[in-house]
């Protein structure tokens, strides 16, 4: 199997997301470092949390409508308002007019419509993907994701200084382009079971609550949401103990050059190597991981992951530090499409979209363990947080293995019904 032989749909999709990725990555840190220089960093902070709850709020609306109306609809609907909002963010802060009222509003409608269609596009993956070949188009779009990041960040952080109108006005430009695709070539792909959908505010409300009752679906919600937790410690408790007690030392010397780093620089080298790795060998390793048991990749890959925290939590060597990077890259690459798979093969394909946005929900929850990461930090030695995470991973490691015999069972039950 190859890219070539996904379904047109996968490919344009993956194609829209880099694009959407790019330009959320790149534009959202600005407009809240934009907010800050207007309002101040509390109050900014406010209104960052206003957006982020908005956000939520507006994925489960789109789970709902999403299957209730269709993917296509949704997505539409939801890159059309994200171009007209950014044509309007560019207008409030252009020559013409400026105004930090508009510009928090803009920010949080087009926060609201990315989230809005979010679960549709994601759902959409599945389907029209298969068992077969979910693991190659969530590596694919793993790849995607990671290089989205790369590039919007770099894009980002070199342009903001005299350059946000055109920013934002090229945000807008990309928008409607992926709006013209998304309308022209992708099709309708939401299953058709022959049942009528409910709709309204109180049937969305009982489809999710259908949701929370999954056993199931929870236990891949947990086990999402400690994975995430520990993958955002390099920006909370990893990031405040290097800067705090990670020694200045040389990592490099070549006569009368060196290369000294103190905390804050090794946690750039570390950032940017993660990401580097993904996007240069996650491609490549599919291939050499092709002929590794599922389970292997799965259970090894989260295992390796939580090592490279563990020793992010306590070493104080750049080199350690950067071999645990290199380690904990590979448990990443190996382990996440395969996850992303069973996910997309355990849950109900007809309320794809609401069990889509639910799931978001382990990146929310990941977020809030992380930050409370810091305050326990300042209490529990290093060990004991290098501890803490290797108890979180061993718990995810639990909780697939359980759900991996979940799927095994249905595929049997599968097999011994005999075909209409």
């Amino acid at each position: 199997m190859n890219l070539r032989s996904l379904h047109p749909n996968i490919r344009l999709r993956i194609g829209v997301g880099f694009v959407q990725r790019l330009l959320s990555i790149m534009l959202m840190p600005l407009l809240v470092i934009h907010l800050a220089v207007l309002y101040g960093p509390a109050v900014a902070g406010a209104l960052t949390v206003c957006v982020a709850v908005a956000g939520i709020a507006a994925n489960f609306i789109g789970g709902h409508l999403a299957d209730v109306h269709g993917r296509r609809p949704v997505m539409v609907a939801g890159e059309l308002g994200a171009t007209v909002t950014f044509g309007l963010l560019a207008l409030a802060n252009s020559p013409w007019w400026t105004s930090g009222t508009a510009t928090f509003a803009l920010f949080l409608l087009n926060t609201c419509f990315s989230q809005l269609a979010t679960p549709a596009a994601d759902a959409m993956m599945i389907d029209v993907s298969t068992p077969e070949n979910r693991p190659l188009v969530y590596t694919i779009n793993y790849w995607s994701i990671n290089l989205a990041f790369t590039v919007g960040a770099l894009l980002g952080g070199f342009l903001y200084d005299g350059h946000f109108l055109q920013l934002l006005a090229g945000a807008a430009f990309l928008c409607l382009l992926t709006t013209a695709v998304i309308w022209r070539w992708i099709t309708e792909t939401a299953p058709h079971t022959g049942k009528e959908q409910a709709t309204g505010p109180r049937a969305m409300l009982r489809g999710y609550l259908a949701v929370g009752r999954d056993r199931i679906f929870l236990r891949q919600l947990v086990a999402a949401a400690l994975i995430a937790s520990l993958g955002m410690q390099i920006g909370y408790y990893i990031a405040v103990r290097l800067a705090r007690e990670f020694p200045s030392q040389t990592l490099l010397a070549y006569g009368d050059w060196s290369l000294d780093v103190d905390g804050v620089a090794i946690l750039g080298v570390l950032r940017a190597l993660n990401a580097a790795l993904v996007v240069g060998l996650v491609l490549a390793a599919r291939t050499l991981l092709t002929r590794v048991p599922e389970r292997v990749r799965l259970f090894g890959g989260i295992a390796l992951f939580t090592l490279g925290y563990m020793v992010w939590a306590v070493s104080e060597i750049g080199w350690v530090l950067i071999a645990a990077a290199v380690v904990l890259t590979i448990g990443e690459i190996a382990s996440v499409p395969v996850r992303q798979a069973l996910l997309a093969d355990l849950i109900d394909q007809e309320a794809r979209t609401k069990y889509m946005a639910a799931y978001a929900l382990n990146a929310r929850l990941g977020l809030l363990v992380a930050a409370l990461c810091v305050t326990v930090g300042a209490f529990v030695p290093a060990i004991g947080m290098s501890l803490l995470y290797g108890t979180a991973g061993l718990a995810a490691i639990l909780l697939y293995r359980s759900l991996v015999g979940v799927r095994a069972e249905r595929e049997a039950e599968r097999a011994t019904v005999p075909a209409a």
